[in-house]
């Protein structure tokens, strides 16, 4: 059982990087980071859930499965007559402001330990690091489940806006989820959020640098698509559609900061990308705070906006800015942020896809996933296998389910991560002091400690459903891990 929680040596985790055949190549600057991590956040948050965040669920049948886990513990079955998860309306503002400051918490943690440990595999490799193998394997078990379902939400959500630009003319069959709300639609398959994914993943098997720069253009005209909506829709501002400003009191702005957090993981999204960065020690905390920071002022301005523009009540669907702006008649802007948001979901779907496909990459490598997986392509130095079946993982299901079970799915384990990070900046000041930290967390261990209660919070806000999912998978990873991963790690085993 101590074997299990064997940790693996931070010099030899660098050192594993320089191994022939495994090698990455370092080409990203600070500013290609923070892009990264713009082009990740700023996407599927403000085009695709905030609707779903403001308005709720209220159209859901009762049920015990869809009541948030912390209603459920405060009213036990009561819960059920709640119809659902009430919605931040216009309170939303306060929802990003709460997810930005808990991810703020874990955003330092994390930049701590990317300066610290500047390679590929994020929160995983800081659990190999920090607490040992059995809890390595369990957060990178959760982080494949965490940008694997992310990029179904945002690929759901790329479907519905090429819908609404094309004025609703594809055949339903073919650009509809084949179940949503737990029933079938009728539909076929979802073709273009699958066609997408598998398209930036032939860009991202090109090469990182390659799909850095294409990343660095969709960002540039994202956010010029996203300042048009907030300072070109003002002036359509009612001061009705703001009152009441918390309709649904703190449950709606804690459920509402619930249902959005995953959309801030683009830093955790930057830290993936250490391996193949430029002077990490100093770029990877200058690219997630900067991140951060950027995306916490955009996220705030277009919610008070979107939902002073139209009644709050009105959001609950996959294309919400878009609806809006075609409910007040300003079919100009709307056409122009149609598009800006059709590139911004391109964004965050390269990124998503690039940063799980290095999860894969990195557990490959220390042999707890089949070596298929680790090796790197002769010409474009990628790895190109993890690429195309990571492409393939997200792809199918984006083409089958509905956007909201992917959203809270992913929610639940960005959470898990970020409390796996927190507490490992925790464990490593404890019992390595001296290893040299370019970027340190100040006021630890009370700031890492606050990451984890947010954290723990917001888990709470999510429905029952999510959780059952959650630990479903979670058991499916400690199976295989006993079954196969710990028989052929390469720190139990070595070669």
């Amino acid at each position: 059982m101590s074997s299990l929680f064997k940790t693996k040596d931070i010099d030899s985790l660098v050192e594993d990087t320089q191994t022939e055949g495994t090698r990455l190549k370092r080409t990203l600057g600070p500013w290609s980071l923070i892009a990264f991590g713009i082009g990740a956040v700023i996407g599927a948050g403000i085009f695709t859930v905030t609707g779903t965040a403001a308005a709720g669920q209220q159209s859901m049948t009762p049920s015990l499965l869809n009541a948030p886990l912390l209603d459920i513990i405060l009213h036990g079955s009561a819960a059920t007559t709640m119809g659902g998860r009430p919605g931040a309306g216009p309170g939303l503002a306060l929802s990003f402001m709460l997810v930005a400051v808990t991810c703020g918490f874990a955003a330092l943690c994390y930049a701590e330990l990317a300066s610290m440990i500047p390679i590929a595999g994020s929160a995983y490799t800081y659990a190999y690091a920090a607490l040992g193998e059995i809890f390595a394997w369990i957060i990178g078990w959760d982080l494949i489940l965490e940008y694997a379902v992310s990029n179904m939400t945002v690929a759901v959500g790329f479907s519905a806006y090429v819908n609404e630009l094309l004025n609703n003319h594809l055949p339903f069959s073919l650009s509809h989820a084949i179940i949503a709300d737990m029933k079938f639609t009728g539909a076929i398959f979802n073709l273009p959020a699958f066609l997408v994914v598998m398209a930036l993943s032939w860009i991202l098997v090109r090469g990182v640098k390659e799909s850095a720069s294409t990343n660095n253009a969709m960002v540039a005209i994202k956010l010029t698509a996203v300042l048009l909506f907030v300072f070109g829709a003002a002036h359509a501002v009612k001061s009705s559609n703001l009152h009441p400003f918390f309709p649904n009191g703190g449950a709606g702005v804690l459920s509402g900061a619930a249902i959005v957090f995953f959309t801030f993981i683009g830093f955790d999204s930057v830290s993936t990308a250490a391996e193949e960065c430029q002077n990490p020690q100093r770029n990877m905390p200058i690219g997630i705070i900067g991140t951060l920071i950027a995306c916490a002022v955009l996220y705030t301005s277009v919610s008070l906006v979107l939902t002073g523009i139209v009644n709050w009540k009105t959001l609950d669907n996959a294309a919400p800015v878009a609806n809006a702006l075609k409910a007040i008649g300003m079919e100009r802007l709307k056409f122009i942020v149609t598009v800006g948001a059709l590139l911004g979901m391109l964004s965050s779907l390269l990124v998503y896809q690039y940063g799980q496909a290095r999860i894969w990459f990195a557990m490959s490598r220390d042999r707890l996933l089949p070596a298929l997986f680790s090796k790197v392509h002769k010409r474009f130095k990628t790895p190109h296998v993890s690429t195309w079946l990571a492409g393939l993982a997200v792809g199918i299901p984006a083409g089958i389910m509905d956007i909201d079970f992917f959203a809270d799915l992913a929610n639940i384990g960005t959470l898990f991560a970020f409390v796996f990070v927190s507490s490992a900046v925790i464990i490593l000041r404890r019992t390595q002091p001296d290893r040299p930290r370019s970027f340190r967390v100040p006021f630890s261990p009370v700031t890492p400690i606050l990451s984890v209660v947010c954290c723990f919070g917001l888990m709470l806000g999510l429905p029952l459903l999510a959780w059952m999912g959650f630990v479903v998978w979670l058991i499916i990873g400690l199976v295989i891990y006993f079954s196969y991963s710990s028989k052929r790690s390469l720190l139990q085993t070595p070669a």
